[in-house]
């Protein structure tokens, strides 16, 4: 009777972390949006660099859609309720932001940011934001952003200043707006079918 009880109290913890990961993916999966206008930010970052002031291209950039994620997630987070694994996600992904702000700050003004170490070292920390998210969430997609990301942090040190630079453009295609993409519409699937379940249960309440 005790093996059976503790059995039993243990499929129950496992169920319950279970659907702990279920919720944390979904709650994941409401921010693909982020995914790709930080993507486009990138390439305007990267365009505006090339073309005009690389000194404020970044900064400028990554403020102005720091402010654009942070006035469109307050909208669409007010009212929605809140996990522990939904914050430990949004706390690895605002340390990767602060990180990154930072290191493009003091990289652009202080005329240290070489292309190879700068491309590197980005590619490095969102691989390591994308890993952390993907072992905790067991989103095996997602590893693999974060297996694109090395990979364009080794071309950039290993590879000429062209290949770095291809590299990291592809690295933001995949693993932002395609990626981003894909999150989307996993969250548009699951919302219909939850109206779906909902339209089903309603009438055998009436």
């Amino acid at each position: 009777m005790a093996d059976f009880n503790d059995r039993q109290e243990l499929n129950e913890r496992l169920s319950l972390i279970e659907n702990m990961i279920a919720e944390g993916r979904q709650s994941t999966q409401s921010w693909g949006w982020t995914f790709v206008l930080w993507g486009v930010a990138y390439y305007v970052a990267i365009a505006w660099a090339h073309w005009g002031d690389a000194a404020i291209a970044w900064p400028v950039t990554m403020i102005t859609a720091g402010l654009i994620t942070g006035i469109i997630a307050m909208r669409r987070s007010s009212g929605r309720p809140e996990t522990k694994l939904g914050r430990s996600m949004a706390a690895v992904w605002i340390s990767l932001g602060i990180s990154l702000f930072l290191f493009g700050i003091c990289a652009g003004f202080s005329g240290h940011g070489d292309q190879h170490v700068v491309i590197a070292v980005i590619s490095t920390m969102l691989g390591m934001a994308n890993a952390t998210s993907s072992l905790t969430l067991r989103w095996k997609p997602q590893f693999a952003c974060a297996v694109v990301w090395w990979a364009a942090a080794v071309v950039s040190l290993f590879g000429t200043a062209t290949q770095g630079s291809i590299g990291f453009l592809v690295a933001i295609f995949l693993c932002q707006i395609v990626f981003g993409v894909y999150m989307m519409i996993g969250e548009a699937r699951e919302a219909r079918l939850l109206r779906s379940s909902s339209g089903k249960e309603g009438p055998s309440h009436a």
